[in-house]
Parts: C-alpha cells; structure tokens; sequence
C-alpha cells in the first residue's frame, strides 16, 4: 500500500479504525476482530487507531493481542481523556498532568507494548487549559513512551496553542461526504504541517449502502443519531443513493468511492489525509482497502462535493 505523512510519522495511506470490535456498533466477536486486524496488516495497513474509552480498555487488550507478534509492522494510535468512572452520564474531558502520565501508562500495559506511536488527546479537555496537558503528553515523549502527538476534535485556537508547546503530527476528526467541519480547520494544519485522520471516513456505514436503518439493535448507538432516524434519515437516503449510483457506474464499491473522495481532498486542501475506516468484518476491510486505488475524474468529485449540502440532522 502507497504511504503517508502526518506530520514525521510515516503511515499506510489508509489506516484501520478499531473501536467498533469493542463497543457502540452492535454485537463484536473478539477472533472475528482479531482476523480482521491480521489481515490489515498482510493488505499494507500500518495505522491502527483505538482508544483508552474504547470498552473501557478492551479495545486496546484487543489490539495488543493482535499485534504481539508483528509490532513491527504496525504504529498504534490511542487516545485518552474521556473519563466515564463516574458513569456515561457524568463521563467528563480530562488533561490534567497527572491524568495525563497515568492514562499512558495503562494504555502501555493493555496494549503491551513500550511505546505509543501517535497518541491523542481525544476531546479538550474540561480539567486542564490545553498547555498544561499537552506539556504532560511532551514529557512521555521525552521518556520515550510516545513518538507522536496528535489531538481530535479541536478548534484553531486550541491547535495552534498545543502545537507551541509542542510540534502536533495529526488531528483527527470526522470528515466524510457528509461531514465538512475538518475543513475549516485545514488552512492552518499547511501552514504548521499537520496531518488529518478522518474518523467515520464512510458516515458511520450510512454511506456504504449496506445500512438497514430498521435492524439496529439497542448496542448500536446509530438507533439514536439524528442523521439515521426519522425524516432526517428519510432525506439522507437519497445522499446514499447518488452514492450508489456512481459506484455502479464506474465499477466499484459505494464505500470505495466515499473514501476515494476523502482521500482526493488532500490535494484540494493541501494537507497529508489518512482515513481510517472502522470495521470488524475482514469482507468489509478487504473492500475498503481496494478504495486507494480507485481515482475519481473531476465530475464525479463535483458531483459528490455537492452532497454536503444536503445532510439533514446533527452529527450527534
């Protein structure tokens, strides 16, 4: 698989998004997520993403354990800061210092490993202004328990604020046909030599033409999104049908041309982006994988560009 850039870090153009083997997208199977991970890997994936939130832990059990014998293959992102102890009802966003080096250290034992290759601060923090933490996330780099550093879901202020600190390699966001936010933020990402790793590249499967709205079971937290039920679900079908309609056209996958299309915005943007689709499945990774080699001619990258105007519902 082709390479990418975020920040010094030197990744697969398209990475894998671990979170759903553990949590929130319905029933997981732990060797089902196991093969799909090995098999990431023998397809040239390098990036994969998990969270210390992630089944509070056992997302990054379950990657460690993937990957014991072929850390070498790989560079592991996680992330810290939701704090859910207290309950999902009372979770809070924390960076305080002392958080920080101890979240660290958990993540290295599940994982198992010695060292995180990109670690995330994974919401700004409520407990912390953002110089405090990302000076504790600086000193696990200078003891060598981190190699880069990242953020999610931050304004201008809070990035360029961070980076002064010290130098950020990535943010990830959800960015997808039907999610443009990241966009604003892309000016300033050239300008200091900041990568994207779009999160939910495929909105959240809606994209993917493979959704049956009606089988969500209660585990699956898209039985509740505003962009899947109702009415507001009604109109967005039809963002899913053009999308259906130009990969029937052109020979390929709805989920291949959606991620074709975040992957072609890094040359309109001017910034390294690497998509890290989620899935638990090794037919679905296999088809995701096939989408960097897929190119769209200009047409159909203006025609998709126009579908988010159309989103109907929030994000969450």
């Amino acid at each position: 698989m082709e390479k990418n850039s975020l920040g010094e870090l030197t990744v697969s153009a398209q990475g894998l998004g671990c979170m759903g083997m553990s949590e929130w997208y319905g029933l997981a199977d732990w060797d089902q997520s196991i093969a799909t991970v090995h098999r990431a890997i023998e397809l040239g994936v390098t990036l994969l993403d998990t969270a210390n939130v992630y089944g509070d832990g056992h997302n990054e059990v379950l990657v460690g354990r993937a990957i014991h014998d072929r850390r070498d293959s790989v560079q592991i992102a996680t992330k810290f800061g939701i704090d859910r102890s207290g309950g999902d009802d009372k979770r809070i966003n924390r960076g305080d210092h002392g958080y920080v080096k101890r979240a660290a250290e958990s993540s290295l034992l599940r994982l198992g490993i010695d060292t995180i290759d990109l670690y995330y601060l994974h919401r700004p923090s409520q407990t912390a202004e953002i110089e405090e933490t990302v000076g504790a996330m600086a000193e696990l780099v200078a003891e060598g328990k981190v190699r880069y550093l990242g953020l999610s879901e931050v304004d201008e202020s809070l990035l360029r604020r961070a980076h002064a600190v010290h130098p950020i390699s990535a943010v990830q966001s959800e960015y997808s046909l039907w999610t443009r936010d990241p966009e604003n933020l892309a000016p300033v990402m050239k300008e200091l030599g900041i990568g994207l790793v779009p999160y939910s590249p495929l909105g959240r499967g809606f994209l993917t033409g493979t959704v049956d709205r009606a089988t969500f079971d209660e585990k699956d937290f898209r039985s509740k999104s505003p962009r899947f039920v109702g009415d507001a679900g009604d109109a967005n079908q039809a963002i899913a049908e053009t999308v259906i309609e130009i990969a029937t056209r052109i020979g390929a996958t709805p989920a291949q041309v959606a991620l074709a299309w975040v992957g072609a915005q890094g040359g309109r943007l001017g910034i390294s982006i690497v998509p890290i689709p989620g899935t638990k499945r090794v037919k679905w990774l296999e088809q995701n994988v096939g989408a960097v080699d897929l190119e769209l001619d200009a047409e159909t990258l203006k025609t998709l560009d126009s579908l988010g105007e159309r989103v109907v519902g929030a994000r969450y």
